[in-house]
């Protein structure tokens, strides 16, 4: 793709770069060694993305920073990169870039974990702050009607052809986060638990063969919905929009270690189950959707696909037994591989 060579021409660019900046205080040959290094890794940060990691972003004085799951915890990957210097690339959003090596991840945990002071660099997940898993997408693309059983509940045909719509950032929300739903015009909140493709290199009329390639991984999210607007107009846009309403995270789990097209998904409202489905339902697959979405627009490395809900929303019941979320409810989706992402209702 031209896109493809087009990025990899610029990042091996600015690996040079960097690399002739610090090259300076280095002898010539050291100099030449750590330059021959960075544009090593800014191609195959360019060509391969990173496997067998699962990524988060931790929130720390208000600002988004690099997580990766680790077995003694959730490895602070700016705290470790400020003390041993391994050129790694302290945010999401940097590694779905391609800035920095990646393959310094890895050497920042070895260091981390065989250091004296190896508890500062690793935080328990369960004491984390989180942020979204992806931080910045320039579009957050969403599916709907893509369950055949959720299509069945609400009365609806199965989709000929992906439904698309959007949302857009201002409606990122963390693990752990709240949506306020006592301030808004609206009082028919419900939610859809759904399997969220990140897209890791730009797609631009791909084959449902090469789909795959451009899929970074895969996470837990929810496309959080307020009923009442979205049927105010033919238009969904309303009623999918809200601050808050596409909560993700809290794992990006890269895409080598998940079939997308086989995971077990369930959604839970104060312990209680509403959904439980599998991804297999899905009308049109992970490399069906990628595949048709770059046939009439570019897909960008960090943009985000929701791939629709299965059956179970409130939308679903029969009118006399919708009862609509409200202030105080805790929302909690699980998808198999993926993770746990709650949010609360205030």
């Amino acid at each position: 793709m031209k896109q493809d060579r087009r990025t990899f021409l610029k990042t091996t660019a600015l690996a040079g770069a960097a690399a002739a900046a610090g090259a300076a205080s280095m002898t010539p040959a050291a100099a030449q060694s750590r330059a021959a290094a960075q544009a090593r890794a800014a191609i195959q940060s360019a060509i391969e993305p990173p496997k067998g990691m699962t990524f988060a972003t931790l929130m720390k004085d208000g600002a988004p920073r690099l997580g990766v799951r680790t077995e003694r915890g959730v490895l602070d990957v700016a705290a470790a990169e400020a003390d041993f210097r391994e050129n790694a690339p302290t945010t999401i959003d940097a590694v779905l870039k391609g800035q920095g090596d990646v393959a310094g991840i890895k050497r920042l945990l070895d260091k981390a974990s065989a250091s004296a002071n190896a508890a500062r660099y690793f935080v328990a997940a369960d004491q984390a702050t989180f942020g979204p898993c992806v931080t910045n997408p320039e579009k957050i693309v969403c599916i709907g009607l893509n369950y055949r059983r959720h299509a069945a509940e609400t009365g609806n045909p199965v989709p000929k052809e992906p439904i698309l719509f959007n949302k857009f950032n201002t409606a990122l929300n963390n693990h752990g986060g709240t949506i306020a739903v006592s301030e808004e015009d609206a009082v028919a909140f419900d939610y859809e638990a759904e399997l969220v493709i990140v897209i890791g290199r730009t797609a631009r009329n791909v084959s449902e063969a090469d789909a795959l390639k451009y899929v970074f991984g895969y996470a837990t999210g929810n496309d959080f919905t307020a009923r009442d607007l979205q049927r105010r107009s033919s238009q969904w846009m309303l009623g999918k929009t809200l601050d808050g309403s596409a909560p993700l995270g809290p794992w990006l789990v890269t895409a080598d270690q998940v079939d997308g097209d086989n995971l077990k998904i369930e959604c839970r409202v104060n312990g209680q189950v509403r959904q439980s489905s599998n991804t297999s339902d899905m009308v049109f697959n992970c490399k069906q959707l990628v595949s048709y979405i770059s046939r009439y627009f570019t897909l960008k490395p960090g943009d985000i696909i929701f791939t629709g809900t299965p059956e179970g929303v409130i939308a679903g019941y029969p009118k006399d037994k919708q009862v609509w979320l409200k202030a105080g409810d805790k929302v909690t989706t699980t998808i198999e591989k993926l993770g746990e992402l709650e949010f609360k209702l205030t």
